[in-house]
């Protein structure tokens, strides 16, 4: 079992920006350890001859053409039909920044 000291627990809340009690690191320590022993084991798995892979599934460029079906889209009319405001072609909103007008 690989043994983590309570400074790597302390190093490891630090990285995801958490915050911990001694109580929780104490708790934590046995847990990490636990799981790091865990991954140690997939270092017993022989894998000299298996090839290196990136995918599994054999598929390659699985991609559709990019095309405009005109008879599903809106013209720029019809969209801006439902607005309240418009300005030059496009939807008129509220400011979202302060001081900005």
């Amino acid at each position: 079992m690989a043994n983590l000291t309570k400074a790597d627990v302390e190093h490891v809340a630090k990285l995801a920006h958490l915050t911990v009690s001694k109580a929780e690191i104490t708790k934590f320590q046995k847990q990490l350890s636990e799981v790091v022993s865990y991954i140690d084991e997939l270092s017993e798995i022989p894998t000299d001859n298996v090839e290196p892979t990136s995918q599994t599934t054999g598929l390659i460029n699985v991609t559709r053409v990019d095309e405009v079906k005109s008879e599903q889209t809106l013209t720029q009319e019809d969209v801006l039909s439902g607005s309240d405001e418009t300005y030059n072609g496009y939807f008129k909103v509220p400011y979202v920044f302060e001081g900005k007008k």
